[in-house]
């Protein structure tokens, strides 16, 4: 029993850390924000901090290590073998999983953010979609695939960006629909 109150006590303390980290992130790069600043700003002591983060950069690698964590589940359980050239399935759950962590994403894609995260994000889409994807369009041409998937990659994170901004007003269901058309269907989805 005392176990179950000590880990629940460890788990408020890391997620008001995490919470604080991306209230001031939204004002401030993380390299201007300290230890003293956050801890001050969830009413927490220093020393407690310690207990779990070398530093703030350490807090902020175990926030993504997470994210990464989850988002290669997702990946994982849909191999490009059995979506069957329709992304939407996918898509859905990156969209619901974006979603569910949308406050620290707005803070690693905004200006404030940090940009080794969308890069590793983009080195596991294309890690588990690339090859198998390329060979489902039999592409002769990898070099033009290439481009096609950058230009498709780049797009899906504008579109994930543009939906923050404008609030997540569409379902992941309505917005992963959106942009599926626009990967198979391109300008024909304005008509």
């Amino acid at each position: 029993m005392e176990q179950k109150s000590t880990d629940r006590r460890i788990r408020k303390t890391k997620n008001a850390l995490k919470d604080g980290l991306i209230e001031l992130m939204l004002e401030k790069s993380i390299n201007d924000i300290t230890v003293r600043e956050l801890t001050e700003k969830v009413d927490l002591n220093r020393g407690t901090f310690y207990l779990h983060y070398k530093d703030i950069f350490d807090l902020l690698e175990k926030i993504e290590e997470e994210l990464f964590e989850e988002f290669n589940k997702i990946m994982d359980a849909h191999s490009p073998d059995k979506l069957d050239g329709r992304p939407l399935p996918l898509l859905e759950d990156i969209f619901m999983f974006l979603k569910d962590n949308a406050s620290m994403t707005t803070v690693l894609l905004g200006r404030n953010g940090d940009i080794a995260f969308v890069n590793k994000i983009k080195d596991i889409i294309r890690k588990n979609c690339f090859t198998s994807w390329s060979a489902f369009f039999n592409s002769e041409n990898m070099n033009n695939f290439d481009y096609f998937y950058t230009y498709i990659l780049s797009g899906c994170l504008g579109l994930f960006e543009a939906w923050l901004n404008n609030g997540l007003k569409e379902s992941p269901h309505e917005i992963a629909l959106l942009t599926e058309s626009f990967i198979l269907h391109g300008f024909q989805t304005l008509k």
